[in-house]
Formats: C-alpha cells, sequence, structure tokens
C-alpha cells in the first residue's frame, strides 16, 4: 500500500512538472507577485454560490476593454478583487479564473472580442456558459445602442427652434446644443460651443477658411458601476409648457442597466470654477473624479500659455505685455488668488451625464465659463518682459466675487487708483461699472459704454484701451477750453476711441470685433453708438444719440463698410 501511494505521489509530481516546464518564466514570475499580493478572502454571505456570482457580476463590467491586452488586464484585475486565481494560457488568448469549488475559461481573438466562455465545477467537465458570453461580447452592443440613441436625440435637439437661413455662428452661440457634427467613421459626434468675435472676424476676413471654435466630443466610456442608459431615443415630439425640450421616461423598455456613462469629453483640460463644476455635478448627479483644486486664474493662464506654446514662462508673480496699435503697450498683473479662495477651480478632461436632457444646460454652463476665461486670458501674452524702453501703462486684473472680476490702474490724468468691474452674467450679458474718486475728473465712459464694449471684443486691453483714449480726449477738450476761454461744453463719450466698435452685419445676434476708421458724429451727452443691429441682438441698451436717426445710422454703416474692412485688415 505504501510502495502504491509513494508511486502515485511520484506520478503527480511527474506530471506536474511536465506541466510546469512548457510555461514561460514570465508566467511563473507573473503568478510569484500575484501570489505575493493576493489579498484575504472575505466572504460576503454564507451563501456558497456567493464567489461564483461575484465573479459574474465582475465580469459583466468588463465592457470598455477595447483590445486582448486590457481585457486580460481587467479579468485579472476582477479575480484579485474577489480572492480568485487567474492566469493566461501560453498562447495569451485563454485567461483562467479559478478558485476551490469551479473555474472559468475564457477564451478570447487577438482583437479582445469573446469566442467562448466556459464554467465546469469541480470534477465535472466545463461546459459552455452563454451567460457568460452574452454578458462579455453582447453588452459592448448595447453601449453602442446607447450612444446611437444619445446621438438621435441630441441631433433632434439642434434642429429645435432652428431656421432655413441660420448659420454656423449663430448655433455656436445661441442652439441649445451648439453647433453639432455628426460622427462619421472613426471621428465621433463633436460639439462647438463658443467662438470669440476675433474668430468670428477672422473667419469673415478669410471667407472658406476653418475657424473652429471651443468642442467638445460625445462618446462612452465604461465604468465599475451599473447606471440606466437608454437604448431608445427618448426626445419627445411634442415640447413642454415651458417650450423646452421634453423627454419620455425612462422605462425598463427604453433603457438598460449598463456598467457606462455618456462622456462629453474636452480636447485640452478647461479650466472650470468650483461653483460650475458643482452645478454640473448637480444637473448630471455623477461626481467629476479626478479634479485638483488650484486657483482659477493660474489655471486660465497656464492654459492660455499651453495654447501658445509658452506654458513654462508662468510664474506666481508673472506680468505679461500686451501691445495694441496706436496705443502705448500695457502690463498686466494677474492677481491668481489661492486655492482656498472662493475662486478655486480644477481643470476638468470630461464631464460625464447619463440622460440627454442634461445637456443643453451643460452647454450653457461651459459657453459661460468659456466667456470668462476669453476676458482673463485677453490680458496673458507669451511676452513677459519689456524689449524695449517704450512707456507703459499698468493694469492689475484680480477676482472680485462670483463671476466679477476688477481691472485696477491709475487715473490718467491723476494719481490716485480707478477701477472698472466687469461682471459676465451670462456668455451673452456682461455688466461693467466704472469706479473713480469723487474728486477725480471723468474718463468720458459710461457704464454702459463699456458693457458694450466689452460684449463685442470680448478683450479687456482693447476696452482699457478706449477709456484711455476717451480720457485724453476729456483731457484735450479742457486745455483748449482754458486756452481759449470758453464756457465747457458737456463732453462727448467716443465709441470711435475703441476704433468704433460696431455690430457686423453679416453674423448679426452676435458679438463682434469691427474696427473702423474715425466718423465725424455729433456731440451728445452720452456715447455714440451704432445701433443698427441693437434690435437683432435682442439687447436691452439704450440707444446711443438720441438725436441720430437710425436710418442716417444706417447710412452711416452703409457708406464706410469698404473703409472698416480696410482699417481692420490694418490693425490685425
Amino acid at each position: 500500500m505504501s510502495a502504491m501511494t509513494v508511486t502515485s505521489i511520484n506520478a503527480l509530481m511527474e506530471q506536474l512538472y511536465l506541466k510546469y516546464q512548457q510555461k514561460p518564466w514570465t508566467e511563473t514570475l507573473k503568478l510569484v507577485h500575484f501570489c505575493m499580493d493576493k489579498p484575504l478572502r472575505c466572504p460576503v454571505s454564507n451563501d456558497p454560490d456567493s464567489p461564483l456570482l461575484l465573479c459574474m457580476e465582475k465580469i459583466q463590467r468588463t465592457l470598455n476593454a477595447k483590445s486582448l491586452f486590457s481585457m486580460m488586464n481587467r479579468l485579472e484585475s476582477l479575480s484579485r478583487q474577489k480572492g480568485l486565481n487567474s492566469h493566461v494560457s501560453p498562447s495569451g488568448t485563454t485567461c483562467y479564473i479559478t478558485s476551490d469549488m469551479f473555474y472559468i475559461e475564457v477564451q478570447l481573438e487577438k482583437d479582445g472580442n469573446v469566442i467562448d466562455a466556459k464554467l465546469a465545477h469541480l470534477g465535472e467537465a466545463p461546459v459552455i456558459c452563454d451567460d457568460l458570453v452574452e454578458h462579455l461580447s453582447e453588452m459592448k452592443a448595447k453601449g453602442y445602442l446607447a450612444l446611437q440613441s444619445l446621438e438621435k436625440d441630441l441631433y433632434s435637439m439642434s434642429l429645435l427652434d432652428r431656421t432655413q437661413d441660420v448659420n454656423r455662428v449663430t448655433e455656436v452661440l445661441h442652439g441649445k446644443v451648439g453647433h453639432l457634427v455628426p460622427r462619421t467613421g472613426g471621428t465621433p459626434t463633436n460639439i462647438e460651443f463658443y467662438i470669440s468675435p476675433y474668430q468670428i472676424l477672422e473667419a469673415e476676413l478669410n471667407p472658406g477658411s476653418q475657424v473652429c471654435g471651443a468642442k467638445i466630443d460625445v462618446t462612452v466610456e465604461g465604468t465599475d458601476m451599473l447606471r440606466k442608459l437608454p437604448l431608445s431615443p427618448l426626445l419627445d415630439s411634442q415640447p413642454g409648457e415651458d417650450g423646452n425640450p421634453a423627454f419620455l421616461p425612462l422605462t425598463d423598455e427604453l433603457s438598460m442597466d449598463l456598467s457606462a456613462y455618456f462622456l462629453l469629453k474636452f480636447h485640452q483640460p478647461f479650466p472650470m470654477s468650483s461653483s460650475s463644476i458643482e452645478e454640473i455635478q448637480r444637473l448630471t448627479g455623477i461626481q467629476i473624479t479626478g479634479l485638483k483644486l488650484a486657483p482659477l486664474y493660474e489655471l486660465i493662464v497656464q492654459s492660455t500659455l499651453k495654447e501658445k506654446g509658452s506654458e513654462d514662462l508662468f510664474t506666481h508673480k508673472s506680468s505679461f505685455f500686451v501691445s495694441l496699435p496706436d496705443s502705448p503697450k500695457h502690463c498686466y498683473f494677474i492677481n491668481t488668488g489661492s486655492a482656498k479662495s472662493d475662486l478655486a477651480g480644477a481643470l476638468v478632461s470630461k464631464i460625464p451625464f447619463t440622460h440627454p436632457k442634461c445637456v443643453p444646460d451643460v452647454i450653457e454652463i461651459l459657453r459661460h465659463q468659456m466667456a470668462y476665461n476669453s476676458l482673463i486670458s485677453s490680458c496673458v501674452s507669451e511676452k513677459h518682459t519689456n524689449g524695449d524702453d517704450s512707456e507703459l501703462l499698468y493694469f492689475e486684473v484680480a477676482p472680485h466675487k462670483n463671476t466679477s472680476f476688477s481691472v485696477f490702474f491709475l487715473h490718467p490724468m491723476k494719481e490716485n487708483l480707478a477701477c472698472v468691474i466687469i461682471d459676465v452674467v451670462t456668455s451673452r450679458e456682461v455688466q461693467c461699472s466704472l469706479h473713480l474718486n469723487p474728486r477725480d475728473p471723468t474718463l468720458n465712459s459710461s457704464d454702459g459704454f463699456i458693457s458694450r464694449a466689452v460684449k463685442q471684443c470680448m478683450s479687456v486691453p482693447v476696452v482699457m484701451r478706449a477709456i484711455f483714449r476717451n480720457a485724453a480726449k476729456v483731457e484735450a477738450d479742457s486745455k483748449m477750453q482754458v486756452d481759449t476761454k470758453q464756457k465747457p461744453e458737456p463732453a462727448c463719450e467716443q465709441i470711435t476711441d475703441l476704433n468704433s466698435l460696431e455690430e457686423s452685419p453679416s453674423v448679426a445676434g452676435h458679438q463682434d470685433l469691427v474696427v473702423t476708421d474715425k466718423q465725424s458724429v455729433p456731440d451728445s451727452p452720452k456715447e455714440n453708438l451704432s445701433t443698427a443691429k441693437s434690435e437683432a441682438l435682442g439687447d436691452n441698451m439704450e440707444k446711443s444719440n438720441p438725436t441720430v436717426s437710425m436710418e442716417t445710422l444706417c447710412r452711416v454703416e452703409e457708406s464706410t463698410s469698404t473703409a472698416i474692412t480696410e482699417a481692420v485688415m490694418k490693425d490685425m
């Protein structure tokens, strides 16, 4: 009996030697590392089938594996989490997940697709498990169906309130889901949601040019948590009582629990304030993970310099020199604050969501943030030293509160500080206020004038140049009045000091910057501003000059269209 036992043991050992002799050293080494960090098993229940059920639940979540390597890693990781063993066959296309009671054999193709999945209990032959194959393969198709249904809903929303003559810029700035470009081949659906006035002007001056604003891609991604995603379009044919899009209920017939969610993905990390991030998370019901808080202005500066290819220039005490035509050079100090301030932020790469109804509101938040970021970034340049001894005007940009910031500067005619507070209420509404020492002379720039100028150009340096030019005219007029000993007349605020910011006729309804030759217009107590397009813009701005008729303004605009274009080309 004893001899038979020894013979059996020797035969078994010989079989084991032969089995593992064929395995490569790398696989043995991997098995040793796995055994070293294998966690202690903690059964979640007394049910003997719990390890098997939990293993099958985890396998369902390997939907997003897009290659053989990633699929193997996911299977091994899930096995280790549940205290199960796993190893890969020498061919590299089969993964074995084992326990004391059963093992699962998953056969894969070279591209990671599942060929077969077999389940075997102790002492029994392996049998094909159709349920496992379905969860590993067909669930990917369900994720694709969910993405298709989302894309159809987004396209339908893009057609709401759309007229036949609407142009791309109108869609970008005012469309419910921006300007949507459907998925083609391997290129995902993308949404263009913001474009700056200078980009609009560049597109007008260069017909046929591919000037693009800020974009996000629409896609789907696997997660470790089950979420209910629609498998068919949900947009109702009838709008809601408030006129906004209405959606069908997310019933079991129209949806499915998937280990995935939809994503809006930025091409580059996007600086967002903490309040904007919190608002988006409230709308979507999903936390945006992997965020690192920092001063928002610091993030905006770094992002802007990266776009300009000069991100290594940034320091916490950086100053930036901005050159403008017909103006002294500006020097801007960016007060970044701290990460604990009210205006902290983070770089956001992707926004997860599960329902198409979230997208229009998320787009509005992104537009608002983009408008704010654009104004701050207009003060940033790759020039951090003054290359010559030219005259300088100094400004400090600092957070104020919520969506507003302050621009401090020395009064052009006195030695006291002056301040312009710019509040970006929405991406389409900007309110500004000028604050002076009561004893200092006026700068000939009303709050309304500054607000309209900011909205039209979205550039702090251009607006500050206009304010200084208007102040220079006041000073020149005062000297002339003293010299001639004439009775002072009310000062006239000239929008021409901004090289005449006008609404571009071809993009009515949008903020635009057009630099024109100075026009001779009558003086009035209020600033002169072309309002030929104010009605189309939907603004509540007061008319700049009550003594000048709209017909006169339109004739002036038409007669100077050629001069406008020439002047713009000269200044660009």
